[in-house]
């Protein structure tokens, strides 16, 4: 549970009635559950540093079965894509949190700015860069381009005590490209820039690098001005394709 700014506890948002993902969490469970791999599963726990259980589905195995899940299903809307995704993060094995991120994906066009709280509570909920990052890029992303009032939401996030929150808005602008907002993006890097945590400063160089595949000068001029108050980490992400 998550406190909001006046110190008060925020309910997590409850998924609403949905026929849709009625069939969708049938059709999930009765396709996964069968498939799973008792001897493969506990690696990949290990591999993702114990943040749930794994059902030991492969990525190939796991979207294969997942093209049967969603096979002649219409389209959803707004409140189904809510109804999934929050049913799916309700069931403890990561492969239905896997499954809920790329039906956003692939879904987030049907949804409204209002959605946001939703991915919110995605991404402080079973945290981990396996599904934070996904939805920073793809799901975040695509709401604050369709919807640049959002903005104003990031600039909330990137100072906020969750470093997942604060990893969400500086990876936002990841498929921005010429869209990117610069000068807000060159902020947001120098906010943080003197986050203790590895998952912060290693987004800080993943966002800078791939805005430098868009304008590398601009990115060798800020960092030519600002590089001592980065982390040799971010630095070196930041530089990894256009060298100093």
């Amino acid at each position: 549970m998550r406190v909001t700014g006046d110190g008060a506890a925020a309910d997590p948002p409850r998924p609403p009635g949905s026929p849709l993902a009625d069939t969708v969490l049938d059709r999930l469970t009765a396709a996964y559950g069968p498939a799973a791999d008792p001897e493969r599963a506990p690696a990949m726990r290990a591999y993702m540093k114990d943040v749930a259980p794994f059902l030991g589905l492969t990525t190939p195995v796991r979207r294969a079965l997942s093209a049967t899940v969603t096979a002649g299903l219409p389209r959803p809307d707004e409140a189904d894509c809510t109804a999934v995704a929050l049913r799916c993060w309700e069931l403890p094995e990561r492969e239905y949190h896997y499954f809920a991120v790329d039906y956003l994906r692939r879904y987030v066009r049907h949804c409204s700015s209002g959605f946001l709280p939703v991915t919110r509570h995605l991404v402080t909920t079973v945290p981990w860069w396996d599904t934070v990052d996904p939805l920073a890029a793809h799901v975040v992303g695509a709401l604050v381009a369709a919807d640049p009032g959002l903005t104003a939401d990031m600039d909330e996030w990137i100072a906020d005590d969750d470093m997942w929150l604060a990893r969400t808005a500086l990876l936002h602008q990841l498929r921005f490209r010429e869209r990117t907002d610069t000068e807000r993006l060159f902020d947001y890097c120098l906010r943080r820039s003197g986050h203790p945590d590895f998952f912060v400063r290693k987004a800080i160089g993943w966002c800078l690098r791939e805005y430098a595949r868009t304008d590398p000068d601009a990115v060798r001029s800020f960092l030519a001005r600002e590089r001592g108050r980065f982390a040799p980490l971010s630095v070196r992400e930041a530089l990894k394709n256009i060298g100093a």
